[in-house]
């Protein structure tokens, strides 16, 4: 599967929420996202642009685990593109156990509340981290990734192809207040600070 999104800094959760469900949005999911990224010890996947990623979703419906795959990053007309495979996986626990027998540790932790949608072939996903601002993520094809922007009413401007740690980057150097994008980075412990976000 091709991945094909945007990302923007929201101003008003609540605001940009009811313009979205104003034009017709259907929430699917509302809980905590937790991804753990696994690599090698040498980070041979992160030098190569791949991800492997353990995803969980953790809301009042259940809970549900996913085991993704993301290859290379390329931007194409300003959109960030890269192939995805994702599978549901039984047992969390299990997983994380495989992956270290396997030889891969975690590498990254990113920690937040979400608040997912769908409309009109787009998914829009809103991000709410331990501390940083809070984002909105449009995925989908490109002309229903246009049509969700114009219903959240943002200028297409607000939205880029750029990596989270870029954000991370800008908070911190407009607040001049370390980000934590994870509940350990909120406690003070920075062990994966400088992953690829």
């Amino acid at each position: 599967m091709r991945e094909v999104e945007l990302k923007a800094v929201i101003d008003d959760l609540k605001v940009r929420r009811g313009k979205l469900e104003d034009g017709g949005a259907i929430l699917v999911y509302e809980g905590r996202l937790l991804d753990r990224r696994y690599d090698s010890s040498d980070r041979k996947l992160s030098a190569a642009d791949n991800v492997l990623r353990v995803r969980r979703f953790s809301g009042r419906d259940g809970e549900k685990t996913l085991l993704d795959w993301k290859g290379p990053t390329s931007i194409d007309d300003g959109f960030k593109v890269r192939e995805e495979l994702s599978t549901g996986v039984h047992d969390h626990a299990v997983l994380a156990t495989v992956l270290e027998k396997l030889g891969y540790l975690v590498t990254l932790e990113i920690d937040r509340d979400i608040a997912q949608y769908e409309i009109a072939g787009a998914t829009v996903r809103f991000e709410t981290y331990p501390r940083m601002d809070v984002l909105v993520e449009v995925e989908g094809e490109k002309r229903a990734i246009e049509a969700a922007i114009h219903t959240l009413d943002m200028s297409r401007a607000e939205f880029t192809s750029e990596r989270l740690a870029a954000f991370v980057e800008r908070f911190e150097r407009r607040t001049g207040v370390r980000a934590a994008i994870s509940d350990r980075e909120l406690s003070g412990d920075y062990a994966f600070q400088g992953g690829n976000r």
